[in-house]
């Protein structure tokens, strides 16, 4: 039998047959492919397409400086973004947008073409339903799933939303670059003014700015897209050459609106932020678009800002191990009628968001500045003393605690006012312990905001306190002195609302009555008087002022804290190691960087002088004895001054006696001594030891206690010889 011959397969057929199977395969694996991008597709979760906003803060007088958010954005709505603007977009991202369900099959088309030339997907142009769903749901990937996956979102987003509401999704979204995402805070970063505000050609760059915001932002650059763009609008009819020739004129100038958008005054910002998320909690203070008006003074803040910044406002300067600036400093300035912070700085430099503030934080040593609230103040309040209420100024012991004088100096009698504006120690610890008390000490202070430890004990009188005190806790104490008495919690906002205007929460304080107003005004009284020939002169101003230098021991913190009647501030300079500056001290440097803000914060303010209270009279003691004069007050001795009414002295001066001195000894004169001196001298009603007497300045004009034993009967009175001269006996100034 002849052999079958084998048929062969028709050429077409093959051809047919191999394209046949690879379309099924195809098929089948485009199925499949399907199948499981629809299996794995994001929920289409309405909250993921609506961005998150960062929270606003806005100044005393209503003006924004600064928005705080994982992403710097302000959501607006379509209507407040101009026809001009959505058209821009529109023309270079999505020129079909209006026309298109959400997918372009003719741009996909064209994709395609470019993948089977080009070999990659990143040349697809992508509808602005899909940009808006990749940047809402999708990972940035480039595969084929993930388009599929966006194409079918998109076709749902376009049945479910209107194209307005696409495209204010989509404008409130996408990163502009500098750190601007969404259209209003692209408009506010660039240009500094609002998206309404935006003409063409700034629509056309910020349009242009989407392809690679960071590249194009560039000054060099942005002129030549942002063409681009306005070629592309007139190419489709939605401007006209006229209009296309008038914004290619335009400057840009977008640098100005860069620099306007820095992080600025970062100490207060943080402040705020930490108190919007104790009560709202970070979810809110960073996605939910608060609206926070602030107390903020940006005038007194930027002065606060530039004497911080300034080297010639420290001693000399180094940084540490964690390169930071030492030494450090910090200031708070508050409204004392309102309580209302007017500026803060936390330090000299500002490295992360959040970070240590020394003004709100930092507990630090005030020295004598805590003299007025720990021991003057609460001996007028409770003890009924006043400015001329006499202290000795001696050296003193107690117990195991022994102050000294800061110069080595004891001055002897002295009254409260002298004590005050030479900062001397021993009077202020006398004060304390001898006076007021620590505990009514202790509460006096609490009324005022300063929690303190009784068992600081006496050296509480210097600011010698275990916990210490920060800036804001002295600025607010002081504060009360201005308000007449009043203290009021301090706060740095005044409001907080939602994206629509709704009130969340208003902060206010109550004043509370710390002490009477003529407590307030006779502590003002004796802190002008340092301020004006005192330890603080270099916190003078051209306008009434009060206030109070403090060092600690080796200057390791120097502070002044002081106010006028419209403003009260605080200023402290240390290591935050405690180094020593034994060179210091806080008359110096804090009391100058007081001044310079103060003066910039207020130089719009008339000045106004601090307002008597009812109730203060003015009357002459003697200054010795705090008593009304003698008939042996010397004129030199006697002192106006202020007293609140019903605490003038009623007893006469005792403290000054006339006595007999024997001349040749110095010793109160016997029956027996020839030679007697008769003298005005001081008398105490009680011993001083020797040892201590010879330490004080007016130990001259005290009287001897001791009687002379020189001149007894039957002794002969020595007698000039001649041709000798004898020394005089020895005499006491007049």
């Amino acid at each position: 039998m002849p052999k079958k011959r084998k048929k062969r397969l028709n050429p077409k057929r093959l051809v047919f047959l191999i394209v046949l199977i690879a379309f099924l395969v195809s098929l089948s694996g485009g199925l499949f492919l399907l199948t499981t991008s629809i299996m794995d597709l994001p929920a289409l979760d309405e909250n993921k397409l609506y961005s998150s906003a960062a929270s606003s803060y806005y100044d005393q007088d209503g003006n924004l400086f600064a928005r705080i958010g994982e992403e710097n954005r302000e959501i607006v709505k379509i209507k407040d973004i101009p026809v001009s603007t959505q058209d821009a977009f529109i023309a270079i991202e999505d020129v079909r947008f209006k026309s298109h369900h959400g997918v372009d099959l003719r741009g996909i088309a064209r994709a395609l073409w470019h993948d089977l030339t080009g070999g990659n997907m990143e040349q697809g142009a992508s509808t602005i339903t899909q940009q808006l769903v990749k940047l809402s749901f999708l990972n940035p990937e480039k595969k084929v799933k993930r388009k599929i996956q966006e194409a079918i979102l998109s076709l749902m987003v376009e049945r479910r939303y209107s194209k307005g509401e696409i495209l204010e999704m989509y404008l409130n979204k996408v990163y502009f670059g500098n750190g601007a995402y969404g259209i209003q805070s692209a408009a506010r970063t660039y240009f500094n003014k609002n998206v309404d505000q935006l003409t063409l050609s700034q629509s056309a760059f910020l349009a242009g700015l989407l392809k690679a915001p960071n590249y194009y932002s560039l000054p060099e650059k942005a002129t030549a897209r942002r063409d681009v763009v306005l070629d592309t609008m007139l190419k489709y009819g939605f401007i006209t050459k006229d209009q296309a020739d008038e914004a290619e004129k335009e400057s840009l100038n977008i640098e100005e609106g860069l620099k306007k958008n820095l992080y600025p005054y970062p100490y207060f910002i943080d402040f705020v932020t930490k108190q919007l998320i104790e009560d709202f909690g970070e979810d809110t203070v960073y996605k939910g678009g608060l609206q926070v008006y602030t107390t903020m003074d940006r005038q007194a803040q930027q002065a606060a800002e530039t004497a911080l910044a300034s080297l010639k406002n420290f001693p000399a300067s180094w940084r540490d191990s964690q390169n930071i600036l030492q030494p450090e400093g910090a200031a708070v300035f508050i409204d004392p009628q309102t309580g209302y912070i007017r500026a803060l700085v936390g330090g000299r430099e500002h490295t992360h968001q959040l970070q240590f503030d020394r003004a709100t934080m930092a507990r630090r040593q005030p020295g004598s500045s805590f003299k007025p609230i720990i021991n003057y103040a609460p001996a007028i309040e409770i003890k009924g003393m006043g400015p001329a209420s006499v202290i000795d100024d001696i050296p003193v012991s107690y117990g195991s605690y022994t102050p000294h004088n800061y110069d080595g100096v004891y001055l002897g009698l002295i009254t409260m006012r002298t004590a005050v504006t030479r900062s001397i120690n021993i009077p202020a610890v006398k004060t304390l312990v001898d006076h007021v008390g620590i505990s009514n000490a202790v509460n006096f202070a609490k009324g005022l905001g300063i929690t303190v430890d009784p068992n600081n004990g006496a050296s509480m009188a210097l600011g010698g306190l275990h916990k210490g005190v920060t800036p804001l806790q002295m600025a607010t104490a002081y504060a009360a002195f201005a308000n007449g008495g009043f203290y009021i919690e301090p706060t740095a906002i005044l409001k907080v609302e939602d994206q629509e205007g709704k009130v969340l929460k208003e902060y206010k304080s109550d004043p509370q009555l710390a002490m009477k107003p003529t407590t307030a005004f006779l502590i003002t009284s004796m802190l002008k008087d340092v301020v004006d020939h005192g330890t603080g002169t270099n916190a003078r101003l051209n306008r009434p002022a009060a206030g109070k230098t403090g060092t600690t021991d080796e200057g390791k913190d120097l502070w002044f804290v002081g106010y006028t009647p419209s403003l009260a501030g605080a200023v402290w300079i240390g290591y935050d190691s405690n180094k020593p500056m034994p060179q210091e001290f806080g008359g110096r440097y804090p009391a100058l960087i007081w001044r310079q803000i103060m003066q910039e914060a207020l130089k719009n303010i008339p000045a106004t002088g601090f307002r008597q209270p009812a109730g203060i009279v003015t009357a002459t003691v003697d200054n010795k004895s705090g008593l009304l004069p003698g008939p042996n007050t010397p004129s030199e001795d006697m002192t106006t001054d202020l007293f609140v009414n019903g605490t003038v002295p009623t007893e006469v001066d005792n403290t000054h006696v006339l006595v007999e001195i024997c001349a040749q000894t110095g010793l109160l004169a016997s029956e027996y001594c020839p030679d007697r001196i008769a003298k005005i001298m001081i008398k105490l009603p009680y011993s001083i030891p020797d040892q201590v007497a010879d330490k004080v300045a007016d130990h001259l004009i005290r009287a001897p206690e001791k009687v002379c034993t020189e001149h007894r009967p039957g002794l002969e009175t020595p007698s000039i010889q001649p041709g000798f001269e004898q020394d005089p006996p020895f005499l006491f100034d007049q």
